[in-house]
């Protein structure tokens, strides 16, 4: 295959065969890799991609953003909004699609191949923190929107994406970054060869106060990564060592109320003692070649959460702080093989694979606190979650016009919830929870691609597919709260979606895409304010419009547009139809440019738009607008840039929630818009040196 060429002003990253490869979702050829030029979104995807919703970031595209959080990486697929309602140590909030995905729900994520999304988490079903990654070594982020595609499975209604860390660096970097409000982050990399072997070393710490008037986030985080790269056989093995420790306090969302009456300020918080620590230690290995691709994961993760959402509603005395617990082991891997073969005239390829994953829950746990001290258990469960799935897809060119893409799956899953605490503090027996419970479910794809002309390509896409619900769910009979009989919540829940897309690329320069899109989901994830997590709801449709264009003006200065409409609906009358928190309209805004002379810079406007906060559409919340600017200049070895977050200072919100609270004094529960407020404008000054 010839090497791959893309426009001047590209950086240069160590990845395989390019990324028409990697959107494809084909396994990379051994034989192929070499140093080649990754430019991002201006990938011309005609003749790889199966559906107008497919794309890939590369690094260059992450390292012109200003990001207020490691996470907002997400931000980079057209049509993503990462918020966050606590601080930065928490997992973000999610917006894609109509969804809010809450930390994670009905979007997939994986980083080297290892799952990121969480089973039965104890926060909320799909729980995505990405904390965990340092954005400096992703070498590319692939996004494929929709449930068009055989390779994935659990969550990923929405879509899904998959974050590839570097192999190495071409040399070694040093920074150091300090701002606003305390902020502080070194980060260092490098890599080098050990005979056959290239080994790439990254590490991070980061600290921050943050903006807020009563509490100091008070953050320590820090992230190591070690990867190892090396021809074997007649493939290529890698493997991978991460670890990540954080531990901070949280400013979550506030009663609108309380500010208005001057009990606290936007910056403040009624719950000052509020907070989390979490660590992920992971080791992976992947081997492949032409034809197969073999992978396993193993990763430590736990979880110590505070929250307190409801104030004194439950306890007037204690107040209504909770601790959410998890602890746990997840063990997986992957096992794939390609082929390519003619039938007469027709070229064709076809891909079989077989997927595990277990998650060994020794403990997740809800506890009523006070000041983060233990008062009593609401739940405190030993989950043990297996999976094993099958897939194939079978993609046949019927002319150098016209192909077709048609996959099946098919997942199993067995749940094992077995009760830890006995009787709780309200004196419920809780170990008529235990149980086990088990579901499979199939799912068929389908995408047919046609090429219009050697500039643009049509799609045509369909699929189901599902997410799981919590594995106590599956096995509940009664109310830890007050011990009354509750009905379970299906395993496995179907998702239905289609699409009608188009894309063109013209000389390299401008990158255009339109995706009409329909999704059904039989029952919907939704974040429940009183309980820190979600809950499976009714049935919901949604259909959607996205737009986007990348303009490469010249050698120096980019633009780009993206917008994304959606309207969504639950089927039935809950009352009313309206999903809470859908997000009806997202525009995103960018400029960028880059000198030979030394000079860059970024602009980026993020706009979400109103949406609905109760099923009656009666209560709804403001629009958000957001503007960021980087600006930099290298002088080799150093380059020094300046990020401004919040550009225009905005005091528009992050997130916001609808639902009853009870402040101390008030003599009853007051249901009310909570938010968590945008953070002030902030300047942080990065120095890099390179060696």
């Amino acid at each position: 295959m010839p090497r791959q060429t893309t426009p001047q002003g590209a950086t240069r990253s160590p990845i395989w065969l390019a990324l028409t490869a990697i959107a494809a979702s084909q396994p990379l050829l051994a034989h192929e890799i070499e140093e080649i030029e990754v430019s991002g979104h201006r990938v011309n995807l005609i003749g790889e991609s199966v559906s107008a919703s497919e794309g890939v970031v590369s690094q260059r595209d992450i390292e012109t953003r200003a990001l207020l959080r490691s996470g907002e990486v997400l931000e980079l697929i057209p049509g993503m909004v990462v918020t966050q309602h606590s601080s930065a140590g928490k997992a973000n909030q999610y917006f894609l699609r109509g969804f809010n995905l809450d930390h994670g729900t009905d979007f997939a994520t994986f980083y080297d191949d290892m799952p990121i999304n969480m089973r039965s988490h104890g926060h909320g079903q799909g729980y995505t923190d990405l904390n965990f990654m340092i954005p400096e070594s992703v070498a590319t982020l692939r996004y494929k929107k929709g449930p068009y595609y055989a390779d994935v499975g659990d969550f990923s209604g929405a879509g899904a994406g998959f974050m590839t860390s570097k192999s190495g660096f071409n040399e070694g970097q040093l920074k150091l970054t300090a701002g606003s409000d305390e902020y502080y982050r070194l980060f260092a990399a490098d890599s080098f060869h050990a005979g056959e072997t290239e080994l790439m070393w990254g590490f991070e710490a980061n600290g921050y106060q943050g903006p807020w008037t009563d509490i100091d986030e008070d953050l320590e985080k820090y992230n190591g990564q070690i990867k190892a790269t090396r021809a074997l056989a007649d493939g290529t093995l890698t493997w991978s060592l991460m670890g990540y420790s954080n531990k901070w306090n949280s400013a979550d969302q506030i009663p609108t109320r309380a500010v208005q009456t001057g009990v606290i300020d936007e910056l403040g918080s009624i719950d000052t003692t509020t907070g989390g620590k979490s660590s992920r230690y992971s080791a992976s290995i992947k081997w492949q070649n032409d034809h197969w691709l073999a992978s396993a994961y193993a990763i430590d993760y736990d979880l110590s959460l505070w929250s307190n959402f409801t104030y004194f509603l439950d306890d007037p005395i204690n107040g209504d702080q909770f601790e959410q617990v998890d602890e746990r082991q997840v063990y997986g891997g992957k096992l794939q093989y390609q082929h390519d073969l003619t039938l007469g005239s027709l070229a064709v390829h076809n891909r079989y694979g077989v997927e595990t994953r277990i998650d060994d829950i020794a403990e997740v746990g809800l506890f009523h606190t006070q000041a983060r001290q233990r008062l009593g258990t609401v739940r405190r469960d030993q989950i043990t979650e297996s999976s094993i799935a099958t897939y194939m897809d079978t993609e046949i060119n019927w002319s150098e016009r016209f192909k077709t893409v048609l996959g099946w799956r098919y997942d199993f899953y067995d749940f094992d919830v077995n009760d830890l605490a006995g009787r709780n503090n309200a004196g419920v027996d809780l170990t008529r929870n235990s149980g086990q419970a088990d579901d499979g479910i199939a799912s068929v794809k389908a995408s047919a691609v046609y090429r219009l002309t050697d500039n643009w390509e049509g799609y045509l896409s369909a699929g189901t597919g599902f997410h799981s619900n919590d594995a106590r769910g599956t096995t509940i009979r009664i109310d830890p709260a007050d011990g009354s009989a509750v009905d379970t919540v299906d395993p496995l829940v179907r998702s239905f979606g289609s699409e009608l897309g188009l894309r063109a690329n013209f000389n390299e320069r401008i990158n255009v895409s339109a995706a009409l899109w329909y999704l059904e989901l039989d029952s919907e994830l939704l974040f429940v304010g009183d309980a820190g997590n979600t809950e499976a709801s009714d049935k919901t449709e949604r259909t959607g419009l996205e737009l986007t264009g990348y303009y490469r003006l010249n050698d120096n200065w980019t633009l780009d547009l993206e917008y994304a409409y959606t309207h969504a609906r639950f089927v039935n009358e809950q009352p009313g139809r309206h999903v809470p928190g859908a997000v009806e309209d997202v525009l995103q805004l960018g400029v960028s440019a880059d000198y030979a002379s030394g000079v860059f810079g970024s602009l980026r406007l993020r706009y979400f738009g109103p949406r609905p906060l109760v099923e009656t559409g009666d209560v709804s919340s403001d629009a958000s607008t957001l503007l960021n600017a980087k600006l930099g200049y290298r002088f080799k070895p150093l380059t020094v840039s300046l990020d401004i977050l919040n550009l225009l200072d905005s005091n528009d919100h992050d997130i916001d929630y609808f639902y009853a609270s009870q402040l101390a004094g008030e003599a009853s529960a007051v249901e009310d818009v909570h938010y968590h407020p945008l953070e002030p404008r902030s300047f942080r000054v990065t120095l890099e040196m390179a060696f």
